[in-house]
């Protein structure tokens, strides 16, 4: 006996007795489940007539995709006790199958097999009546277009796939790393421009000090000019190679070959006290020295003019070599030559001062240890040329800034 049976092929039984196909329910969400293909079935029925008694054909049922196939499964009512099931395929070989259920004593002959596609497409299952010693048989063939199948186009889509990943996850790669870069490049500026403005702030800063100190020399000087005194030069307490002038404000050396710096005059006037300020041409001579020596040395050098000067009570400011020397001490300043010098002795504070008059700004100072009156002194080089003392005239000086006014205040 034949029957043909039309149905889908999501769990589909086929009952050869019914012409029917029951259907177990669809699997959604299974790969080639959601199709509602009819699968055509050729279940072939054959029975051989028993010795005795009926028998039931198998039940044949179309169960799911599995493991890259299609389930099968033999359903009887035969007991295990009583039949035997046996699985056969297109060639006619025995195929093992796996027993539905564990129960062997009450439970009925059942078993299941995985059909692969290329294994024939078609599948026997076969009840061998152990008492009756007859077999009945139910046999499905199914199309390969029914099995489970890779698409000629997956291996491409999946070329295509990690191509694309890949450029994606380049891209986002290239992404950060320019973002990176450009954060790295905006930190950078804002560092620089940072730098800047503290540059900036500094210099600011460092232009208000120097103008401020500017001022302060400013005001010093215009207080010390306010202490301008008469100086005039001794004739009789000068070293013998140095030539007064007739007003006897200037001094300059009558040999060339001596060593000028050991040849001074002493002015005429002392100081004991107070402030007193006076100013002296020195010109473009390469060496110089001005200040003031004590009593005691004036003296030494009136009574033999042809020593030189101790060193003790003796202070002053010497330039040589384009250097400026206080007394006792190393080089100070790196001011530039200038060709005018002023001169403050504070007797009251102990102090002696000098300041470029073409400035406006201090030279340097000496501290003072000294008894009796200070006498101003004058030494120039050996070329000839003229160093005297020149009167302070007042002079008229821009105003100072409301803010600048207030420095010393």
């Amino acid at each position: 006996m034949s029957l043909l049976a039309a149905g889908a092929l999501q769990g589909f039984h086929c009952c050869p007795f019914t012409w029917q196909c029951h259907s177990k329910g669809s699997h959604e969400g299974r790969p080639g489940m959601g199709l509602t293909a009819v699968i055509f079935l050729l279940v072939l029925a054959s029975r051989h007539q028993p010795t005795a008694g009926v028998g039931h054909d198998p039940l044949l049922v179309v169960d799911d995709y599995e493991d890259g196939g299609i389930r099968l499964k033999c359903l009887s009512e035969r007991l295990f006790s009583e039949a035997q099931l046996l699985w056969t395929d297109s060639r006619g070989d025995n195929i093992t199958g796996t027993p539905l259920s564990a129960d062997t004593g009450t439970a009925g002959v059942s078993s299941s097999i995985v059909l692969k596609a290329g294994s024939g497409n078609s599948m026997s299952c076969r009840i061998l009546d152990k008492q009756l010693k007859t077999s009945t048989e139910s046999s499905v063939a199914i199309a390969d277009a029914f099995f489970p199948s890779t698409s000629p186009w997956l291996a491409a889509f999946v070329v295509i796939l990690l191509l694309s990943i890949f450029l994606v996850l380049a891209a986002i790669y290239k992404i950060r790393n320019n973002n990176k870069e450009i954060t790295r490049a905006q930190n950078a500026r804002k560092q620089i421009e940072q730098d800047i403005d503290e540059l900036k702030r500094k210099l600011d800063e460092q232009k208000r000090r120097f103008e401020k100190e500017n001022v302060r020399n400013e005001l010093k000087f215009r207080k010390a000019r306010s202490n301008a005194v008469n100086i005039t030069l001794d004739q009789t307490c000068k070293h013998p190679n140095l030539c007064i002038s007739d007003d006897k404000r200037r001094v300059k050396s009558a040999d060339k070959k001596e060593t000028a710096l050991k040849a001074m005059v002493v002015a005429t006037e002392g100081f004991p006290d107070k402030k007193h300020y006076w100013e002296v041409e020195v010109g473009n001579q390469s060496q110089w020295e001005l200040g003031v020596v004590s009593e005691n040395v004036r003296n030494m050098i009136m009574n033999n003019m042809g020593i030189s000067p101790p060193v003790n009570g003796l202070f002053s400011l010497q330039y040589s070599q384009g250097k400026y020397i206080l007394t006792g001490r190393e080089d100070v300043s790196d001011c530039k030559q200038c060709s005018v010098v002023g001169v403050l002795l504070d007797v009251e504070s102990s102090e002696l001062s000098f300041y470029s008059v073409e400035e406006m700004s201090p030279l340097g100072s000496v501290v003072l240890e000294f008894t009796g009156k200070l006498y101003p002194f004058f030494s120039p080089d050996s070329s000839g040329k003229w160093l005297g003392v020149r009167p302070v005239k007042p002079q008229t000086y821009d105003p100072l800034p409301q803010g600048e006014k207030e420095i010393n205040k």
